[in-house]
């Protein structure tokens, strides 16, 4: 999970709908496997299976960074609120899933989701 910078609603519309797909690509090239992408006006939920040679952190980060820069390319209006061209705030949540299972997670997701419609 991450907001962008100064948790802005620029998560709308098109700019959502981009950024749901693009970063179930980015995941897909990791050779990671998508479970539930959220992606609401003021952050980003993804829920996903990665294989164990990826740390979170660099799944987060390799995330941030690749969508941040298409987004920009895209949309070149979301640079005007961007702070030195940065689309992301510098920090994310992420957890692993142990005692929790995955359907209860995914069923998190999924809400926050349907509570933002």
């Amino acid at each position: 999970m991450w907001i962008p910078r100064y948790r802005r609603d620029v998560l709308v519309g098109d700019v959502a709908e981009y950024t749901r797909e693009m970063l179930r690509q980015i995941l897909l090239e990791l050779g990671c496997e998508p479970i539930a992408i959220d992606v609401l006006p003021d952050h980003v939920h993804v829920f996903c299976s990665c294989p164990p040679r990826l740390s979170p952190a660099y799944v987060a980060n390799y995330l941030k960074g690749k969508s941040a820069r298409r987004l920009l390319q895209r949309f070149p209006e979301l640079k005007a609120g961007a702070s030195r061209g940065r689309l992301w705030s510098r920090s994310y949540f992420v957890a692993t899933v142990g005692k929790v299972s995955a359907d209860v997670v995914e069923r998190y997701v999924v809400e926050q989701w349907e509570k933002e419609r």
